[in-house]
């Protein structure tokens, strides 16, 4: 039996799951399931390739150089997300909320954004070859800003 604790940046704990041959990608995926908050979780460098984090709460997340290629995040909000050099190929993004999320050298090769939301969103370096973009509410953040 392996236990997984997903806290946020401040380090309180958000969720936890204990199951034999347990991941984060498990985890994470269970606490989805059970529609738990985890805003603010702390998964840098998470591998969570394949993953089905449809619906999943991520506001202010630190998913910096996390692996979520051929993940589902669909209707995901990641409202102010870190994803400073995630790979998303593939991933299914579709209506998902990326109001001011940090993509700066994120690979989204072949990912699918319909219909998401990418107000204010920082792109510096990320690669969006091939990249479903029909319906995609797109307005990049000034760089020079922050």
């Amino acid at each position: 039996m392996r236990t997984i604790e997903i806290k946020n940046t401040e380090g309180k704990l958000l969720f936890t799951h204990s199951c034999d041959n347990n991941t984060t990608r498990i985890t994470l995926e269970k606490a989805v399931s059970e529609h738990t908050n985890l805003r603010g979780a702390d998964l840098e460098d998470a591998d969570l390739r394949d993953a089905n984090l449809e619906d999943a709460d991520l506001r202010d997340a630190n998913l910096e150089d996390v692996i979520l290629i051929d993940t589902n995040l669909t209707v995901a909000d990641l409202t102010d997300a870190k994803l400073k050099g995630a790979w998303l190929k593939n991933a299914v993004l579709r209506g998902a909320n990326w109001t001011f999320t940090d993509l700066t050298g994120a690979d989204l090769t072949g990912a699918d954004l319909k219909d998401a939301n990418l107000e204010g969103v920082y792109l510096d370096g990320a690669n969006l070859t091939d990249a479903n973009l029909k319906g995609t509410y797109l307005r990049v953040a000034d760089s020079r800003t922050n």
